[in-house]
């Protein structure tokens, strides 16, 4: 007789259920989601509702702190004028430390400005005339910083020997702009390597979101700062936000197959962990926005000199954060 417990035990399938060859792909491939949700944050732009809601609020407030500032000055001064002469004396200094943000506000819109006016003229430099024009407004600009002075001298005294328009830009392109390229360039590989190094290392919700947004808006500051801008806390926000909006209106804060080459190597990705993925697409990502910094601040466009590219600044940026090596 057979032992029915060795049988062995059949278990019918149900042939309608779906198959699992029919099932989607795991989208486990990385997709910048800290730089995306950052570029969302700084272009993001609230409604005109929103911006008259916040501005009568702020002047509502400013207006009640005010008076009750004046209420408190004029009651202490009734009651004891020694106390009354310091407390009106601690306001004038705040007014006027208040004023002095403001000034220091509006010189730094000023000076983002007189970039932007020198991009368009040099675009519009078809004549030697203008184009000096042009060369003057930028030695102008640079004189009497200590990093300029001998790209400044040099560019003075080769400036005779050229006559033509395109020559001349591409002269001060090529003496004034090299070492300020340089130094932007570090900016851009020194931020690339904190995103993607936070990214990769720190697993906590948000964290690489707020590391990206700080980095990148150090970042373009920075940037500003070098090609002469010095762009204040209004300033560096709206060209924060110009830069990103340009960023976003081309596409190129997106993951594409060209992304994913020019980082990962061609399958470098699928070696790594997916939180590595992610450190090495953002901080490309943050290059993007690095190179566009670049080319909203210069004050010339890329003629004579090559625009740097984003792998070239990547690989430089991660060298050392991540092992390249099959493993």
């Amino acid at each position: 007789m057979t032992d029915k417990r060795s049988a062995p035990v059949l278990i019918p399938l149900d042939e309608t259920g779906p198959s699992p060859a029919a099932a989607p792909p795991v989208e486990d491939a990385p997709k910048g989601e800290a730089m995306t949700a950052a570029a969302a944050l700084a272009t993001r732009r609230p409604s005109r509702l929103a911006r008259w809601f916040w501005g009568s609020l702020a002047a509502l407030l400013t207006f009640a702190l005010s008076l009750a500032a004046w209420d408190f000055v004029t009651g202490l001064v009734a009651r004891n004028p020694v106390l009354g002469a310091v407390a009106l004396g601690l306001l004038g200094l705040f007014v006027l430390i208040c004023l002095i943000i403001v000034i220091r506000e509006w010189a730094a819109l000023a000076r983002l400005a007189r970039l932007d006016d020198l991009q368009h003229a040099a675009a519009e430099a078809d004549t030697a005339e203008k184009a000096r024009a042009v060369a003057d407004r930028m030695v102008a600009l640079y004189r009497g910083r200590a990093d300029m002075e001998w790209p400044v001298s040099r560019f003075a005294d080769r400036r005779g020997d050229v006559f033509d328009a395109e020559a001349l830009l591409s002269l001060a392109e090529t003496e004034l702009l090299a070492p300020l390229d340089a130094a932007a360039i570090r900016e851009v590989e020194a931020a690339a390597r904190q995103v993607a190094m936070v990214t990769a290392l720190v697993p906590l919700a948000l964290a690489d979101v707020v590391a990206a947004l700080t980095a990148n808006l150090r970042m373009i500051r920075r940037i500003a700062v070098i090609y002469g801008g010095r762009g204040g806390t209004i300033g560096s926000w709206r060209l924060t936000r110009a830069v990103f909006s340009h960023l976003v209106a081309t596409g190129a804060v997106a993951v594409g197959d060209d992304m994913l080459g020019s980082v990962a190597g061609g399958g470098l990705l699928s070696k790594l962990s997916r939180r590595f993925g992610e450190g090495l697409i953002n901080g490309a990502l943050t290059a993007r926005v690095g190179v566009a910094a670049i080319e909203v601040c210069r004050p010339l466009p890329f003629r004579a000199r090559r625009r740097p590219a984003v792998s070239a600044l990547v690989s430089r940026a991660v060298t050392g954060l991540f092992d390249k090596s099959p493993g």
